[in-house]
This record gives structure tokens, sequence and C-alpha cells, in this order.
């Protein structure tokens, strides 16, 4: 099963995604400009071979909801992310502010 339901932050739409796997769930809040995401985003991999993209994305892990999600502190984040002020720690909603 797949959820898309817009979340509203300072204002401006961004659309949560919940997709119900087997044994996982994938999680993401997304507006044009970027993301954040369940464990399951490999931000090294945004970082080193995809890095020519400048892909602004941050990702919290033991999230099974979306409200976690926007509630729990990113543990890694992209290179753009953080050039956005977007940091490690910085909750979810507060990171999708910066991202405005």
């Amino acid at each position: 099963m797949v959820d898309l339901l817009p979340i509203d932050i300072d204002g401006h739409t961004f659309i949560a995604v919940t997709v119900l796997l087997p044994k996982t769930t994938l999680l993401s809040i997304s507006n044009e400009k970027g993301y954040i995401m369940c464990g399951a985003l490999d931000v090294g991999l945004l970082n080193d071979k995809l890095k020519d993209r400048k892909i602004i994305a941050g990702r919290a892990v033991g999230v099974r909801t979306i409200e976690q999600l926007l509630n729990a502190p990113l543990e890694s984040v992209t290179i753009e992310a953080e050039e956005l002020g977007i940091h490690p720690g910085m909750i979810g909603k507060d990171a999708l502010a910066k991202m405005i």
C-alpha cells in the first residue's frame, strides 16, 4: 500500500509518502527542493556517487510513522543540505522548513 498525504510546514505544502513493504515501511516527506526520509536513505551514496545531482536530503533512523519522521532528529544529511543550514540532530520539520 502507498499513502500520500499533504503536510503543511510554515504555510508551504510538502508531500508525505508511506510505502508499506514486507517487513518494513518506507517514509519520506518532500517538496520540489529536497526531502527527509527514514533509515532506508543512503546519504553516503548521495554524497559520493550522486554528488553532481546536488541532492538536499536528510535521514532519520528508527521512525515508523510520518509523525515520528517530522519529530525525529536527523542522523545524517547530504552536503547540499548542510549548505542550507540543515545538520545532524536537527528535527525533521525544522529541516523541512529550511527547504522552503
